[in-house]
């Protein structure tokens, strides 16, 4: 028996003049067309010949069908590119090997049911189409076509496809583009993040065809958010999560720079800052949040900073090379910062009201371990007290004075104490809203007003994993699929939220991983050793792990997400085993079937 692998690629795009009938000009030329549903796919059926140039195709033979047994997988080579080859079920399945996401090399990921999930990152790729079926990232991997001969193996592909490792999913345009007119638009998306994008690719990924705009109080198009925090010196073109033609070619308009004011939901208007107005059919709400400001006396002075926006974290790194900085809040931003800058600066202070960094969310004897890791890297903390008082000199900051009666030199201050939900325009909109500020959403991303669809920080939500509570959840990748759900209910479609939550932190080199909800957890169970931050932490609640979190224990976050994710439970008194059968054995027996 002889298997063959060859690769299914889309057709190359068009020439700019077929890419989008609207060219590179101002969007605003549109009138609403109703709710139908028009299908006009930019991606051809796959012919019998995928290869239009037989010089791009390359053969190789790889293994054997006997080398793989079920549920393994294989990374192979075929000289100019690699694959991923997977076995389940007795079938084979061949996609692309690295995640799209940030590159991670899936045959270290996890295997379960039909699908490959990423060990960084957790996400989630459909082992027999290639798409992506959790977040984060956008794009899909390439499927390529196992055939079985004889008793080897071989790889037919694109050069180009194995190079690229990624793939976009089919989408329509929007059509009868003279039809539309300035001020109305079938769907509106009020934020232009993770959750906003992935909602727009969604429609148009369905077949949607009507018209689509997002608008955003940022100047730039759609970017990597956390890598503002991860990698301060990045270029909004370097993080840009679509390239400019993308939104051209798909006719998914950016409005940046503009902020709505006010939603009169009974008209289906949004009114913006400056008196525009636009109509809408349906509507996203995908604001995110807005970072908490210092209350004391000098928090308007120069250098004095929240993180938001590229040039922010720029202008940071500038100023703080060789200075020193003072950093409030030892949240996830204001330790990334911390570590990003540790080396560039010439001292790095944090000031923090807990007596351990990440106490509510890793526990405090994972939060110790971290902080001795900075402190070994010459971070120096500031702890159970807080900020008084800025003091300036010449109009520029000069020093930090804080409650304890220490007073700190800075010359950059960056604040990171926390944010608030980004809907003080809905006050008066009908669309309900809880005390904290969070709207307040069921499983398909619907608010309490019809049409109207909320998704990202700024939302609460019911949680599968937590027996439906309502939680917000401000995670890159959960804000993926609020986009995503919200838009296949946008059209009908009655899906329901069920992902499993999926974080991770970068800190000097390193990465903590966490999946799962552990609000309110009553123990932590740890297996290695925080000294040396090789350890996997679980985190239970009433017997019942409810999270995990690990650092140089790949993959074991995923796999227990897989757990999570197909409904079954851990208990405390297992989690020994868990950390036997999938780290130290390989094992992934354990991860089939329901219940406990």
């Amino acid at each position: 028996v002889e298997v063959k692998i060859e690769v299914v690629i889309p057709e190359k795009e068009r020439s700019k003049e077929e890419m989008s009938p609207n060219g590179k000009a101002s969007p605003l030329i549109y009138k609403v067309n109703g709710t139908a549903r028009h299908y006009h796919l930019e991606e051809h059926p796959i012919a019998s010949n995928p290869y239009h140039n037989p010089k791009d195709v390359v053969e190789a033979s790889v293994c054997h069908v006997k080398d793989l047994e079920n549920g393994q997988m294989r990374e192979v080579d075929l000289g100019c590119g690699k694959a991923l080859l997977i076995k389940e079920s007795g079938e084979f399945h061949a996609v692309g090997h690295k995640c799209p996401h940030y590159g991670a090399p899936l045959v270290k990921g996890v295997l379960s049911k039909g699908r490959v999930r990423c060990p960084w990152h957790g996400a989630c790729f459909n082992i027999g189409t290639g798409d992506i079926e959790d977040f984060p990232g956008l794009d899909s991997l390439p499927r390529f076509q196992v055939k079985i001969e004889k008793e080897k193996v071989y790889i037919r592909a694109s050069k180009q496809a194995l190079q690229t490792q990624r793939r976009t999913k089919m989408m329509a345009k929007c059509i009868s583009l003279s039809n539309y007119n300035l001020s109305s638009t079938n769907v509106l998306i009020i934020g232009a993040g993770a959750a906003g994008l992935v909602c727009a690719e969604t429609l148009r990924q369905e077949g949607f065809s009507d018209r689509i705009v997002m608008c955003t109080m940022d100047r730039h198009l759609p970017y990597d958010r956390p890598k503002l925090s991860k990698s301060m010196d990045s270029h909004p073109e370097q993080i840009a999560l679509r390239p400019k033609e993308f939104f051209c070619t798909y006719d998914i308009e950016v409005l940046t720079e503009m902020q709505v004011a006010a939603v009169d939901v009974k008209s289906k208007i949004a009114v913006f800052k400056d008196g525009f107005k636009m109509e809408y059919n349906k509507l996203l709400i995908a604001t995110g949040n807005t970072p908490k400001t210092l209350s004391c006396k000098g928090k308007e002075m120069e250098n004095v900073f929240n993180i938001r926006t590229p040039e922010d974290a720029n202008r940071v790194v500038k100023l703080a090379t060789s200075k020193n900085v003072v950093i409030v809040g030892a949240s996830f931003l204001g330790m990334e910062v911390a570590a990003y800058l540790a080396e560039r600066a010439h001292s790095v202070s944090l000031v923090e009201l807990e007596h351990v960094p990440f106490k509510k969310f890793f526990g405090e004897r994972v939060g110790r371990a971290v902080m001795k890791m900075f402190e070994n890297n010459r971070v120096k903390f500031y702890m159970q007290t807080e900020v008084s008082e800025l003091r300036e000199q010449e109009g520029k900051l000069k020093e930090v004075v804080l409650k304890s009666g220490k007073v700190l030199r800075a010359d950059v201050c960056v604040v990171g104490v926390g944010a608030v939900p980004a809907t003080g325009f809905l006050r008066q909109s009908g669309i309900n809203i809880d005390s904290k500020g969070f709207i307040v959403v069921n499983k398909m991303m619907q608010t309490n007003i019809p049409g109207v669809f909320a998704a990202g920080d700024a939302v609460t939500f019911p949680l599968t994993l937590r027996n439906n509570k309502k939680v917000n959840v401000p995670h890159w990748q959960m804000a993926h699929m609020h986009g995503r759900i919200a838009a296949l209910n946008m059209l009908a479609h009655g899906t329901e939220i069920s992902t499993v939550p999926y974080l991770w932190t970068a800190m000097f080199g390193k990465s903590i991983r966490y999946a799962g909800h552990g609000e309110g957890f009553d123990d932590v169970v740890i297996q290695g050793d925080l000294d040396e931050l090789k350890f996997v932490a679980f985190y239970t609640k009433s017997d019942e792990v409810v999270a995990v979190a690990s650092m140089n224990y790949d993959p074991i976050v995923s796999k227990v997400a897989e757990v999570l994710a197909a409904g079954r439970t851990i208990r405390k008194r297992d989690v020994d085993a868990v950390v036997f059968l999938s780290f130290r054995t390989g094992d992934m027996s354990w991860l089939t079937g329901k219940g406990t």
